[in-house]
């Protein structure tokens, strides 16, 4: 008898000592909220969902669990201004509802344009990205046909201008685009090539084809169009514009290539380049922590040269992710972001 309890209160002990790494687990990734958070909060025009998710949580980009999982915000992409929220505590973990829960019957119907849902994140900071940018290889960039020139041997050309194109048309579409290049990515640690950014200038519209040599029709500009710049059809995918935040299945360990807006440093709501894309598992939503790269300095003593540790500094979302690099928006800075910093996975 007393051997069989023994054995049981053992059994006991070693089933304990199981579950204890599943509870604790399941307590560190509870949702944690700001100490000074609100308990109710009227959403008004210009808010994101990140806005407001950072006023109730510690890890913004989680805010799917803080109001993705009740009845009353089925779909939080439709919180429109002047919507109540209330947190609540439902099974154990908070909760945005709307109007403190209380539904109110009336035989009017309220008539509210999708456009002026509050979006995930500030959408005018990456919509010129989601349309004009894009990024090809080595391989598409040469393959892509070129302009060689335009009407009466002008050098450069614009809207209701005649230009002419030289090589094979990806798609032959009646609209095309003309980029023109602008950078080349360098992976800063292995020295890959990783493609080449190229910024749409115009577009146009075909207007003949002679063996290789296609006529172009301009029809908007941005800027003047001129020789070698590239033609490439216009974009048969729709404008993502909702975004789940998750972080990445995969182990990140990345850098930022380039601050888009042609400066070294960057700050919140900038969009930046990094040197991770498709094939490392990244996918629009995905949020990734920025961290910034530690200061070199002289050891006193020693007099060796050291590096200190990288210090987080801030938060970034993928918006747009090719092969090989990505575009991402920083949604939270606490520090100067620069070229070269370190990009790992959230927590």
């Amino acid at each position: 008898m007393k051997q069989l309890i023994t054995v049981f209160l053992g059994g006991l002990v070693l089933c304990l000592s199981l579950l204890a790494p599943a509870q604790a687990e399941v307590r560190k990734d509870t949702l944690a909220l700001r100490d000074n958070h609100p308990k109710t909060y009227v959403v008004v025009k210009g808010d994101t969902l990140w806005d407001i998710s950072a006023m109730f949580l510690q890890s913004p980009w989680k805010w799917p669990r803080l109001w993705g999982y009740n009845q009353q915000i089925e779909n939080p992409h439709l919180i429109y201004p002047g919507d109540v929220l209330t947190l609540k505590w439902i099974n154990g973990e908070p909760r945005l509802v709307l109007n403190d829960g209380i539904i109110r019957l009336s035989p009017k119907a309220k008539v509210t344009p999708l456009r002026d849902a509050i979006p995930a994140i500030p959408l005018k900071d990456i919509m010129s990205f989601l349309t004009e940018n894009i990024v090809m290889d080595s391989d598409q960039l040469t393959a892509a046909p070129y302009i060689v020139g335009s009407t009466n041997n002008r050098i450069v050309a614009g809207a209701g201008d005649r230009v002419y194109a030289r090589g094979e048309l990806v798609e032959q579409h009646s609209r095309q685009n003309i980029y023109r290049p602008a950078r080349e990515y360098i992976d800063p640690i292995t020295q890959e090539h990783l493609g080449y950014e190229l910024f749409k200038i115009g577009d146009a519209v075909v207007g003949a084809k002679n063996d290789d040599i296609t006529t172009l029709d301009l029809r908007k500009t941005r800027e003047e169009v001129s020789a070698l710049d590239r033609v490439y059809p216009s974009q048969k995918e729709s404008i993502q514009s909702i975004f789940y935040p998750s972080s990445p299945a995969e182990a990140i360990d990345g850098r930022i290539l380039s601050v888009l807006r042609g400066v070294r440093q960057a700050g919140q709501y900038d969009v930046v380049a990094i040197n991770q894309g498709a094939r490392e598992g990244l996918e629009p939503g995905h949020v990734l922590t920025i961290f910034r790269t530690g200061e070199r300095l002289k050891d006193p003593l020693t007099k060796e040269v050291i590096r200190l540790p990288a210090e987080k500094s801030g938060q970034m979302m993928i918006f747009k992710a090719y092969e090989k690099v990505s575009y991402a928006l920083i949604l939270k800075a606490t520090n100067v972001i620069a070229i070269g910093d370190e990009i790992r996975n959230p927590g």
